[in-house]
């Protein structure tokens, strides 16, 4: 299974419309998207199942509104998901307590973030730790895919 994830779309069409379609060539099943979503992206998103958490820019109320698709999970701040016999943790990453207490809990295969606008992987004892970069506000726009249960990653620019 490929997992796309994306953070910081920030409400920019075109630069979201751009990652989308990146994500479409590689075969994604599904989206994990780290937050600082911006509401006016989430119709982009119709007809994919899209795991949500929200992001310091984010209007809560606004984005749970938004989110209406039954394919579509707005989990808030901390989202779980266990695929392909992997658990998966994702939250936005402006939290930094939640954010170090979630990577170094040893609970997690993989955990995902956003928030600083830079690509960056690494690992934590078990866990792998990827922030897919920025969509929108960053000189080096990108995203990742994730094939489970290989936990291979793959960072796509933009």
């Amino acid at each position: 299974m490929k997992i796309g994830v994306l953070s910081d779309t920030h409400g920019e069409i075109r630069a979201t419309s751009r990652a989308l379609e990146v994500l479409n060539s590689q075969g994604v099943d599904a989206i994990i998207h780290c937050g600082d979503v911006g509401i006016e992206v989430v119709p982009l998103l119709h007809g994919r199942i899209v795991h949500f958490v929200p992001g310091n820019i984010d209007d809560l109320e606004a984005l749970r509104e938004a989110i209406t698709e039954p394919a579509h999970t707005l989990h808030e701040p901390l989202g779980v998901l266990e695929v392909e016999g992997r658990r998966i943790a994702f939250l936005h990453g402006d939290d930094v307590k939640l954010l170090r207490h979630t990577v170094h809990s040893g609970t997690w295969d993989l955990v995902c973030h956003g928030h600083t606008h830079v690509f960056a992987r690494s690992q934590e004892g078990r866990t792998t730790v990827l922030n897919p970069g920025a969509v929108s506000r960053t000189g080096q726009p990108s995203t990742a895919v994730v094939e489970l249960p290989s936990m291979e990653i793959r960072q796509l620019s933009l």
